[in-house]
């Protein structure tokens, strides 16, 4: 718990102006609802052992290491996208921290919540 108490923090001091409430911290993850309609929820256990789900409407995503999807170059951790398809995770790396991730996550979220710009030639 006391990840999700910290990366709550950083969530807060990192991106403040637009979260609608404050961080909701629970035993195994956070939640965070941001002004412009996204709520992401983040489980963390460890740098290649998490779950990023994130909600913009009725579209929901999720990011995950479940080690599963050998043919996906990003394996273990991977995207479920909003029409149900699977595909390599454009924005996480399991040697990354669990901070750099969330922080490209929200990052991008606030920008892109349907991740349009990285399905369509921009940034991945």
């Amino acid at each position: 718990m006391s990840q999700h108490l910290d990366l709550a923090a950083q969530i807060e001091e990192n991106f403040g102006p637009h979260l609608e409430t404050p961080v909701d911290v629970k035993y195994d993850a956070l939640i965070a609802r941001f002004s412009n309609g996204v709520t992401l929820e983040a489980r963390i256990a460890a740098t290649d052992a998490y779950t990023i789900a994130w909600a913009w409407g009725e579209a929901e995503f999720r990011i995950d290491t479940a080690p599963l999807h050998p043919e996906l170059p990003t394996r273990p951790n991977h995207l479920h996208t909003a029409d149900g398809r699977l595909s390599a995770d454009p924005l996480t790396r399991t040697d990354a921290s669990p901070w750099s991730n969330l922080q490209r996550v929200i990052a991008t979220l606030l920008d892109d919540p349907l991740l349009e710009k990285l399905t369509t030639g921009g940034r991945a």
